[in-house]
């Protein structure tokens, strides 16, 4: 009975930072964080380049591009931990689009090394190479993402409002636990970055959990409904994950190659996914 009512108190606590982080108070938090970090960076970078001491010397004013995006990125997580009990699909739309933004992310910190004369030589062209590359990359997901949210089918698994109530009361406990998770994570990288005087975010360790989190999710969901058809489109979801976790330590192009292979194998399970689904529904009819 204990057990139960901590849990029920955790959902309580979900659902009361859900609800408010849907309000515009919180949007209207979350564009002034981004804009006060891009104005700190852009700052201390524009400090450094007119050779005036700060504690970051080594930073350019493309240092406010990243940082804004790594401000930006923290809150699309926690966007993505609370979409998670509401559909699984629509998480996996999330993390594509997390995915499409740490590429762009990445081609604006490698710009940051190119603001002096530049040299338009053959080892120049090279080096702008991963630049277009993440970028391209970033082009392709955005739109593999928005065909993916378009095309997909929400179908309810569970066969009554207990169970459907059930199976989203343990996604959003899934939820609360990844949250603690992350800032846990967070806290970690600030206090690593001020020994190392350098951020680095431990997104992977994030995504590992996350592949965690999908799998019980879908064997949880076996309870509910183990029909092939659902069986494979949660699998494929939780392989696409890890296909996510592995762009995050790849060397440049491979990243961009993987993420683009996630992105067209969620796209083909859905087209495949919504054609049987309407096959079922035309047979039942």
């Amino acid at each position: 009975m204990f057990i139960h009512r901590f849990f029920l108190y955790q959902i309580k606590i979900f659902d009361f930072l859900d609800e408010q982080w849907e309000s515009p108070r919180v949007n209207k938090f979350i564009s002034n964080s981004v804009v006060v970090s891009f104005a700190f960076g852009l700052l201390v970078g524009l400090m450094n380049y007119l050779e005036i001491h700060t504690p970051l010397s080594s930073v350019s004013p493309f240092f406010s591009i990243e940082l804004a995006f790594n401000v930006l990125l923290i809150f699309e997580i926690l966007g993505l931990i609370f979409l998670i009990p509401r559909s699984v699909a629509d998480s996996v739309g999330k993390q594509f689009e997390i995915i499409s933004l740490i590429l762009l992310r990445d081609a604006f910190k490698e710009f940051g090394h190119y603001l002096g004369d530049l040299k338009w030589e053959i080892d120049f062209l090279w080096e702008l190479a991963p630049i277009v590359s993440d970028a391209f990359g970033a082009i392709v997901i955005f739109l593999i993402t928005g065909i993916f949210y378009r095309n997909q089918r929400h179908v309810q698994i569970t066969g009554n409002y207990e169970e459907q109530s059930g199976f989203i009361s343990i996604k959003k406990l899934i939820s609360i636990y990844l949250t603690l998770s992350f800032l846990a994570i967070g806290i970690y990288d600030l206090i690593t970055a001020y020994q190392d005087q350098h951020f680095n975010t431990s997104l992977e360790l994030f995504y590992t959990l996350l592949i965690f989190a999908d799998v019980f999710i879908l064997l949880f969901s076996l309870r509910y409904s183990s029909k092939y058809l659902n069986l494979f489109r949660y699998s494929s979801f939780a392989l696409a994950t890890i296909f996510l976790r592995l762009t995050l330590s790849a060397p440049p192009y491979f990243s961009v190659v993987l993420a683009i292979i996630a992105g067209l194998m969620v796209l083909g399970v859905t087209y495949i996914y919504n054609g049987m689904l309407k096959k079922s529904i035309q047979a039942v009819e």
